[in-house]
């Protein structure tokens, strides 16, 4: 196991902050996985799963029963760790900028006209050459601030992994899974392993995430370029949201570290072990544009009619909001059918707040799939 460490950009003088990363397995190993943790600083789920992998993968390092270089951040986001205001921890969201820590990665701007310029016939150099131009506009990218030099750290630390695992939770939820409609074959076992209740497909989720930064990228360059100049299939992105953020336990995080390993070793990333067998899908893949967001349509006190985990009908009871003045009761009904996935921790809210959502086999949303 190798400790490497990224400083990045000092915001203000007299204070610094580095990415701390732990890497894995030999060298010249032909595949690489990357795993990172709680990008939203507030992910304590994760970051807990991450640290009992961490631990594992040493022991497997020291028994020679690593077969991939493996790249492991259990903290990905120093800045939000250290952002706590009146006692309350502040994660998702950058307190100088207001940006979303997990929005607007770089985009390769100039990748397609170079792509263009450099690629050849064959699929696999191509391969090569797409990572290899990856790496000249990292190098060349100067962040303006301590926010974007966090950003380029984790992107030079994954740009040329084969698999990119970023472990998330939500607020209050259940096991639940994003990727690509390309990546779901590959995410399947995965899913299984997890016991995740809900997997969401989405190409292009508008969002700019960290997984689409390295997923996306290369289904576009396949759309765009020529078929004599082919772009093999780009790497498998997955973003995994490890229930809830109260859901911090040692039971958990075992579960949660053993399913990776179980994963990992079904994709040949270790030799310690046979493959174990695949567990039953717990519900079938969605698309993220067929999941239902609810909205509150007044203010007030928020109780919840549905547990996280559920199976909902249309018509069904999600939510009651009740008027602490008067004791009217607006009750928000589910327009979709499918599983209760997640929602929101407050119990008092304002008109328009977002408060959970149900997965949906139909898609119904455009644009931008993701929340603030």
């Amino acid at each position: 196991m190798i400790r490497q460490t990224i400083p990045l950009l000092s915001a203000t003088p007299g204070t610094t902050r580095e990415v701390v990363s732990y890497h894995f397995g030999p060298a010249e190993a032909a595949q690489k996985i990357y795993i990172q943790a709680a990008l939203h600083a507030d992910e304590t789920p994760a970051m807990l799963t991450a640290v009992l992998l961490r631990q594992k993968l040493a022991e497997l390092e020291a028994r020679g029963a690593l077969a991939a270089r493996i790249v492991l951040v259990p903290m990905a986001n120093p800045i939000g760790l250290g952002q706590h205001v009146l006692g309350q921890f502040v994660g998702r969201f950058d307190l100088t900028s207001g940006r979303n820590f997990n929005r607007h990665f770089f985009s390769f701007p100039a990748l397609l006209a170079r792509a263009q310029e450099v690629l050849g016939p064959d699929a696999e150099r191509n391969r090569m050459l797409v990572r290899q131009l990856m790496g000249e506009a990292l190098e060349q990218h100067q962040p303006l601030t301590e926010y974007d030099s966090l950003q380029g750290a984790l992107l030079k630390l994954s740009y040329d992994a084969d698999l990119i695992i970023d472990l998330h939770c939500s607020l209050e939820a259940v096991m639940h899974v994003y990727t690509s409609e390309a990546g779901w074959p590959d995410i399947e076992p995965l899913a299984r392993y997890l016991g995740s209740r809900a997997q969401l497909l989405a190409t292009d989720s508008g969002g700019q995430a960290f997984d689409e930064a390295h997923s996306l990228l290369w289904w576009k360059l396949r759309q765009q370029m020529p078929a004599t100049q082919p772009v093999p299939v780009g790497p498998t992105a997955v973003t995994i949201e490890c229930r809830g953020q109260r859901d911090v336990s040692h039971e958990h995080a075992q579960q949660d570290a053993d399913a990776l390993i179980d994963y990992l070793r079904w994709r040949a990333a270790l030799t310690d072990a046979p493959v174990k067998p695949f567990p039953d899908l717990l519900t079938p893949a969605t698309p993220l544009a067929g999941s239902a967001q609810f909205y509150a349509p007044v203010s007030g006190i928020l109780v919840h009619r549905a547990r996280i985990g559920d199976t909902i009908r249309v018509d069904d009871p999600l939510f009651d909001i009740v008027d602490p003045l008067t004791g009217d009761i607006t009750t928000v009904r589910s327009t979709t059918e499918g599983i209760f996935y997640m929602r929101r921790a407050i119990r008092f809210v304002t008109t328009g707040a977002p408060l959970g959502r149900v997965t949906g086999t139909r898609p119904i949303r455009s644009g931008v799939l993701l929340g603030a």
